[in-house]
């Protein structure tokens, strides 16, 4: 019996060391190598150096002066630790009255425009930092009438951080939103 457990110990304490330390501390060496900035959380800095958000994950901004991302259902104000779905199926009737005050508050801030489908609806992990363009362009005259902006400079600021689809045909375009959101302070002078 004694001869049995000990090849199962070595062989334990091996694994251990070679999947449990060594192959994640390569993985890391090889991400932060290769790809130091996603490595490290796409985190967005001022000018000071100091961190204001994240590329991966959204942040309420509801001030009429900036793009809004989509509707979160992660908690109260996008809430990382409670990042999920609502699980609220289409029939679901809390569900079907957000989406009708969202839609009358959308359609009250831009009267004969259609609703593009990610101004009402939340994502799988409530956090998504990006939205549609169609999204974006949607928010641009609200956004320039409150920065005394033409529509235009919000359009061009919303093209210079447009994402096609990866390598062509995986996903959608979009938008990012704190990027805009940057861009569009920076255009105003209010940081650098």
């Amino acid at each position: 019996m004694l001869s049995h457990l000990r090849p199962a110990l070595v062989s334990m304490g091996l694994f251990t060391a070679l999947l449990g330390l060594a192959y994640p501390l390569a993985v890391t060496g090889v991400a932060q190598a290769a790809f130091p900035a996603q490595a490290n959380g796409s985190l967005v800095k001022d000018a000071k150096g100091t961190i204001v958000g994240s590329t991966l994950i959204a942040q309420a901004f509801a001030k009429p002066e900036y793009l809004h991302p989509r509707p979160s259902a992660a908690g109260n104000g996008y809430d990382a630790s409670a990042s999920s779905g609502s699980n609220m199926g289409p029939l679901n009737d809390k569900l079907i009255d957000r989406e009708k005050t969202d839609a009358a508050t959308l359609r009250a801030e831009n009267p004969g425009v259609a609703i593009p489908a990610d101004a009402v609806t939340t994502s799988g992990s409530g956090l998504d930092p990006e939205i549609s363009p169609a999204y974006a362009r949607f928010q641009a005259p609200r956004i320039a009438k409150a920065r005394g902006m033409t529509v235009e400079a919000v359009d061009a600021a919303i093209d210079r951080h447009l994402e096609g689809r990866l390598l062509g045909f995986i996903g959608q375009p979009r938008v990012n939103v704190l990027l805009v959101n940057r861009d569009l302070d920076r255009a105003a002078g209010a940081i650098r």
